[in-house]
């Protein structure tokens, strides 16, 4: 064998063990590939991964994570832990591979949140930002939006850095569009505690509640998933011009129910039923006849209402109102106290019948006068039938 021979020998013997050695890794990396590797460092923000490849391959910060503000090692901790990379750029100048871990994860996030969808089930989201028309989230490192009109909270800003539940409305990962809603699972549930409400609720139950909105006629209250109207009327015993006068929203208070319609869904309250009826207790010290100082709370074209004890008032009517404004030379005004007179008193009927001292003075000269001046009523005889003219014929 010559010398040539022996070198040529040696060197196909050297491509040899090369070519051994490349069949421990597989070169066939393509763009687009979904690859099998392990941390082995980080550089600046990017993550170094063995993959199998003659260099190790790098996920540059960008293809980490949505979330920024997690760091690289947070993302992808070095451990003997295999996670799957997508490449995104084939091998460099120096053989090097680009992956993005980031792909990956959303492409299992986004045929997670498809499942999700299809069993309706209850998404947990965090508030990233409130941006115009509604507030960005969070769902399995995708971006999710949620209108405004599917927020059933105040002050969203509030919430940034939150975790909350939310329903999926629609998923288009070729679009990269979610979009996510409060106001359904809200629905959901209040509609579950209305069906469980309306079947233990009974007619003079106490339950209690959150006061959720205000308005002229009366308050509604949240007592489970069913806002309950507590009119105007049933706030208390006393005078109320405005719900807002005595109760607040966001108020947790304890009211009676007074009525239940099943098929409307609607309950009416009563705050009044739960205090001490003053009727009563005025029955045991007001009298018929005496003196009693009370506060002008409202005046109307047919007199004034005044509150003779608290909780009770007696009508003022426009006659007597006008004579003792015209005998004393004072407009009545509300707030202002005034000595009233109790003429009757009916606390079954809830019926007072009032007037002033000053009046009732001259009322009773009044008739004592038109008594005496009464002149003498005369008899007329019965007629007789001898006094009867014949009837000619």
């Amino acid at each position: 064998m010559t010398t040539g021979d022996k070198i040529g020998k040696k060197n196909q013997e050297e491509l040899s063990e090369f070519e051994k050695l490349l069949e421990q890794y597989d070169y066939n990396f393509k763009k687009g590939n979904i690859v099998k590797g392990k941390v082995v460092g980080y550089r600046g923000s990017s993550v170094l991964v063995d993959i199998g490849a003659k260099t190790t391959a790098v996920v540059p910060g960008r293809e980490l994570s949505n979330n920024s503000a997690k760091t690289p090692q947070e993302i992808l901790p070095q451990d003997d832990e295999e996670k799957e990379f997508l490449i995104i750029r084939e091998e460099d100048e120096e053989g090097q591979l680009t992956l993005s871990y980031k792909k990956v994860m959303l492409a299992y996030a986004w045929q997670e949140l498809e499942r999700l969808k299809e069993e309706d089930a209850v998404v947990e989201a965090e508030v990233t930002s409130e941006v115009k028309g509604g507030i960005l989230v969070d769902v399995l490192g995708v971006r999710g939006f949620v209108p405004s009109s599917h927020i059933r909270f105040k002050e969203s800003d509030e919430f940034i850095g939150q975790k909350i539940k939310l329903k999926i409305l629609s998923v288009d990962p070729k679009q990269n569009n979610l979009i996510m809603s409060h106001r359904k699972l809200v629905s959901e549930q209040q509609a579950e505690q209305r069906k469980d409400l309306f079947e233990n609720i009974v007619e003079g139950s106490v339950v209690e509640g959150e006061i959720v909105r205000l308005a002229d006629f009366g308050a509604f209250v949240d007592i489970g998933g069913v806002d309950g109207l507590l009119p105007l009327s049933q706030i208390s015993w006393r005078w109320v011009d405005h719900p807002a006068d005595i109760l607040s929203v966001g108020e947790k208070i304890k009211v009676q129910v007074i009525g239940i319609d099943e098929e409307k869904q609607r309950v009416s309250l009563s705050l009044k039923s739960l205090q001490p009826d003053p009727w009563v207790e005025a029955a045991k010290v007001i009298k018929e006849g005496e003196i009693i100082k009370g506060n002008v709370i409202r005046v109307k074209h047919f007199g004034a209402f005044v509150e003779i004890y608290p909780g009770v008032e007696a009508l003022l009517p426009y006659k007597e109102l006008v004579e003792y404004q015209n005998k004393t030379g004072k407009i009545i005004q509300v707030g202002e106290e005034i000595e009233t007179i109790v003429l009757k008193f009916n606390s079954e009927d809830r019926r007072i019948s009032l007037t002033t001292p000053v009046t009732y003075k001259e009322e009773q000269k009044s008739e004592k006068t038109s008594e005496e001046e009464k002149p003498e009523e005369k008899s007329v005889p019965e007629e007789t039938s001898e006094e009867k003219p014949e009837e000619s014929e």
